[in-house]
């Protein structure tokens, strides 16, 4: 059974500037290990967060670094949930989460799927 669905897209020009502008915003977003990738990336993985958001139903008190987006060897992204976003997703019965992401022509987008 679905649980949530969330989907969020990011302007990834707009999310550099931000980035850019705003010190350390990147440090409260992402993991070290998020951290390292290239912009276009970075605002898939902030999609993803979003979208996952959207599909818990915006719990008060999220934590950014506990939701991490991470690749199986084949490339396919997996999300990683702890603290209050496991408590939430545990909360709601979530058994199983499917992650989409996209990055092109500028956009970046990401489709997350909650099952019990």
């Amino acid at each position: 059974m679905i649980v949530g669905v969330g989907i969020d897209v990011v302007d990834v020009e707009r999310f550099e500037l931000s980035l850019e502008r705003t010190p350390g915003l990147a440090a409260r977003l992402f993991t070290p290990a998020e951290a390292d990738r290239p912009v276009a990336s970075l605002a898939a993985r902030f999609a993803a967060k979003e979208a996952l958001a959207k599909a818990l139903g915006a719990p008060v008190g999220m934590a950014w670094h506990d939701a991490e987006v991470v690749s199986e060897d084949s490339g396919r992204p997996l999300l990683e949930m702890r603290g209050s976003v496991l408590a939430r997703a545990t909360e709601l019965g979530v058994a199983s989460v499917h992650v989409s992401l996209s990055h092109d022509a500028g956009i970046a987008s990401a489709v997350v799927v909650l099952e019990s």
